[in-house]
């Protein structure tokens, strides 16, 4: 399942390099709902894929307005458990067009009952 917020991006971190030549940075948008406005995102990006770490740098910055597609991810360590937002996809929206803040679930379902 997916998700999509609309909003402005609030704050974006330091990239971090890995010895493996991984990048990795996080970024926080902010919507105009009422409650539960804030996301905090993280973006890891093997060797093989840095140059989608180096572009949101290039092409984001703090103020713009954005669309962000994610996925929650959720690990077990040691019995505790770490939940991430996980964006997959990052649009620039049109300045001029007002936000409309909703998030959009994709609950297709391929069940046949």
């Amino acid at each position: 399942m997916s998700f999509t917020i609309k909003g402005k991006i609030l704050s974006i971190g330091e990239v971090k390099n890995f010895d493996n030549g991984a990048k990795a940075i996080d970024y926080q948008v902010e919507t105009s709902e009422q409650y539960n406005n804030l996301y905090s995102f993280e973006m890891y990006k093997g060797a093989e894929h840095v140059e989608h770490i180096d572009n949101f740098i290039k092409y984001n910055k703090v103020g713009d307005q954005v669309s962000v597609e994610f996925n929650v991810r959720t690990n077990d360590y040691n019995g505790r458990f770490y939940t991430s937002l996980s964006p997959w996809r990052v649009d620039k929206l049109d300045q001029a067009q007002p936000v409309q803040d909703s998030i959009v679930t994709d609950d297709t379902d391929d069940l046949p009952f």
